[in-house]
């Protein structure tokens, strides 16, 4: 299946839900966070979160300074 993550189009995701892909991405899941098709999701939501092709998925990691 083919994605668009953070404005690039990702082609053989495997995944079928959002936790699945953080996964598979080899993201830090505590500190991402996940926007699908414009909706920002919480963490919680990630593994009932369904993906179909050509959907849109930003992923921002969270960075600690000071």
């Amino acid at each position: 299946m083919t994605l668009r993550i953070n404005g690039e189009d990702r082609a053989g995701v495997q995944a079928e839900t959002v936790a699945e892909l953080v996964a598979e991405l080899g993201l830090p899941a505590q500190v991402i966070l996940v926007e699908h098709n414009d909706v920002a999701l919480r963490r919680a939501e990630w593994a009932e979160r369904l993906l179909q092709e050509g959907d849109r998925l930003e992923m921002i990691r969270i960075v600690a300074g000071g």
